[in-house]
């Protein structure tokens, strides 16, 4: 059964200390039943990804809160919870719903709003994303972790901190035309390079900033799609899901991301694509080495040139293979249990001919979302007409 996305919605990604996460997911649910043509009242389910709703607004159970926030009361709902991979994770649960007969129309969203705490509560609440007996309880923080990957690819690799800073430099620069990006301001190399320090060798322009935010997608089935006579243009056509040790001691390497691998593999097969079947991409780039090493696990570069992309333009809006056209976690922002939903919100406009950083010709998207340091990763494949 062929599974379609209707319609998408999303609020901005910034810091909006006086809103909510309900009034932040209504508003991109508002936009997403407009966009669809779905009722609220069509819906089967309600899924939402959030990560710390209950330790930052002192909120849990935000699944059936939220549906009931966007006229779906009635509709079976569940919050769904893996860290920065939440809305991916999210998304893909909605999809084998579908698939597997069970749901006819489901909304897939994710939220997070962060800006109502301070930096350090904020801080202490994302790091339960990692293993909090041998990284958290040692001092080990995620720009930390980040670092010791880092580290270690430029250590097997040779890679440079100039290497590192264009990552920061085409995500910023693809933010400035996207209205939904946190960060609309260019950033010269030089300015990443001399930014602050945050754990060497990464700096402040190498991490993506602390955001609210929500993203929704409705996710329909052909069937449904016929009966309500909807637009649905964009199509799943294969996702993928795969966890790794959650601590780094743990881990084979440092220098790659196993669970991206998996998740990435498995995508592929399920939608009879290869790598270099795809036209743009929206990648998990919490810190610039995190899209390097995304590149490669992906399949886009072989082990050790995942560099290059950037480097050389290759990854650019008019490069051969376009990443992050939204500017991506660094540039756009990242509302946790949004980022995953909100990466697949820009895809369906890729593929739709609708997004600010068109990329001409688009037919074939990919997501990767990942949780903590890569201990859970989804990838999404969508297609357009």
């Amino acid at each position: 059964m062929s599974t379609h996305i209707a319609g998408v919605g999303s609020t901005r990604y910034d810091a909006f200390p006086e809103s909510s996460s309900r009034e932040l997911f209504a508003e991109a649910a508002a936009e997403a039943f407009q966009d669809s043509g779905v009722a609220p009242a069509d819906l089967d389910a309600v899924y939402v990804g959030n990560f710390v709703a209950d330790l930052v607004e002192d909120q849990g159970h935000v699944g059936p809160l939220l549906a009931d926030h966007v006229g779906a009361r009635e509709a079976a709902s569940i919050s769904v919870e893996s860290a920065c991979a939440s809305g991916g994770a999210t998304f893909r649960q909605a999809v084998q719903a579908v698939e597997s007969g069970a749901a006819d129309a489901v909304l897939a969203g994710g939220v997070e709003q962060l800006s109502v705490a301070d930096a350090e509560h904020v801080t202490d609440a994302l790091a339960n994303a990692a293993d909090d007996v041998y990284e958290n309880e040692q001092g080990l923080t995620f720009p930390g972790i980040y670092a010791l990957l880092a580290r270690q690819y430029m250590h097997t690799y040779g890679a440079t901190r100039e290497d590192l800073a264009a990552v920061s430099v085409k995500n910023h620069e693809n933010a400035v035309e996207n209205p939904l990006a946190q960060f609309r301001k260019a950033v010269p190399m030089d300015e990443v390079l001399a930014s602050r320090p945050i754990a060497t060798p990464l700096r402040l322009y190498d991490a993506c900033p602390i955001s609210d935010g929500a993203s929704v997608a409705i996710v329909v089935g052909e069937a449904f799609a016929a009966d309500h006579d909807l637009d649905t243009s964009v199509t799943v056509l294969g996702t993928g899901q795969s966890s790794d040790a959650l601590a780094l001691q743990d881990r084979a390497a440092l220098d790659r991301l196993p669970a991206a691998e998996r998740a990435a593999e498995r995508a592929y097969a399920d939608a009879g694509v290869e790598p270099d079947g795809v036209d743009v991409a929206e990648v998990h780039d919490c810190f610039t080495i995190a899209e390097v090493l995304a590149l490669e696990a992906l399949g886009f570069y072989e082990r050790g040139e995942g560099t290059r992309g950037a480097v050389e333009g290759e990854t650019a809006v008019d490069g051969s293979l376009p990443v992050n056209t939204s500017g991506g976690l660094i540039g756009k922002g990242h509302p946790v249990g949004a980022t995953g939903v909100g990466q697949l919100v820009e895809l369906t406009k890729q593929l739709e001919g609708r997004h600010p950083n068109q990329v001409d010709g688009a037919e074939t998207a990919l997501a990767h979302n990942v949780g903590g340091s890569g201990a859970s990763t989804t990838v999404t494949v969508l297609g357009g007409v």
